[in-house]
């Protein structure tokens, strides 16, 4: 694992080499990323009271890129979640999120794992956004989620020893992709995430690739509705998951719509997000990350 106080200013190439890169966004956007608005009258904000909660700046190896975090004002160090962003970025849902689960007695950390590619806060369209995203590797996404574990157990605030991931969309994805990964993960909960793709240099395998890989349980939240994962994809991982060494799980909502947990936009279903929130925590919970 990274260990941030000795980081060297490099970062990792998709072919496993050793390159420089600027890091283009050092700081998170305030409010909700542009192309999800206008956001829901259904929005939750969840309150800071009680909590120590903001911005920071996590040592990664070619420098710091902003994450947020959240975690109980008092006591400590405690269990830590990882939460990867949705493909809009940290914008204020994965904040609140951050937020909802330092209330649940969670270090919870959202690092901007598009720093070194582009801010999507500001753009509205979802293509350039797209280009912006193709850009990021996923070997520098596991070094960068790496660090904000070294980080969480460097702060004090944190006891990696018992760590989680869950993740949303494009984060979903990572979840599946991470507990591939890091061996000391204890659980991952990963949000309608995509199961297949295509084999590209900074995406060269995808969660049916490593399913049988898979070091940590993980449990897999999918949408009945959802026009972008069919449900043969999340049959065919399910299928996958029969390889793995560790317990694993996939639950579909039969009514439910891509993005039925993000409750600022129209795909919000309260009752199947309430829902799969309960699953979540009992998940980290039952699998030592709590």
């Amino acid at each position: 694992m990274l260990d941030p106080m000795h980081a060297e200013i490099k970062s990792v190439s998709p072919r496993g080499e050793l390159t420089r890169r600027d890091i283009l966004v050092t700081s998170l956007g305030a409010g909700f990323a542009m192309a999800v608005m206008p956001v829901s009258a259904q929005t939750i904000t969840t309150s800071d009271e009680g909590l120590l909660a903001g911005e920071v700046q996590i040592p990664v190896a070619d420098g710091e890129i902003p994450a947020y975090r959240a975690a109980p004002a008092k006591g400590g160090p405690f269990p830590v979640i990882l939460v990867v962003q949705e493909i809009f970025g940290v914008h204020e849902h994965i904040k609140d999120i951050c937020r909802r689960l330092a209330k649940e007695g969670y270090l919870a950390i959202a690092p901007e794992l598009y720093a070194r590619q582009g801010d999507v806060s500001k753009l509205t369209d979802r293509e350039e956004i797209f280009a912006v995203v193709a850009k990021v590797p996923d070997a520098q996404v596991m070094s960068d989620l790496d660090a904000a574990v070294a980080w969480a157990g460097s702060s004090g605030l944190g006891e990696p020893a018992r760590l989680g991931i869950t993740g949303f969309c494009w984060g979903g994805r990572i979840v599946w992709l991470y507990a591939a990964h890091n061996p000391q993960l204890k659980a991952g909960v990963a949000w309608y995430g995509r199961l297949v793709g295509n084999v590209t240099d900074n995406t060269p395998r995808h969660p049916v690739d490593v399913a049988a890989e898979i070091k940590a349980p993980v449990l897999g939240l999918y949408a009945g509705k959802d026009d972008g994962i069919p449900l043969d994809t999340v049959e065919k991982m399910r299928a996958a998951l029969k390889g793995a060494n560790v317990p694993a799980d996939i639950i579909v909502y039969p009514d439910a719509q891509h993005g039925f947990h993000a409750d600022y936009r129209p795909s919000y279903s309260k009752e199947d997000a309430q829902d799969g929130w309960r699953r979540m925590l009992a998940w980290f919970r039952t699998h030592d990350a709590a």
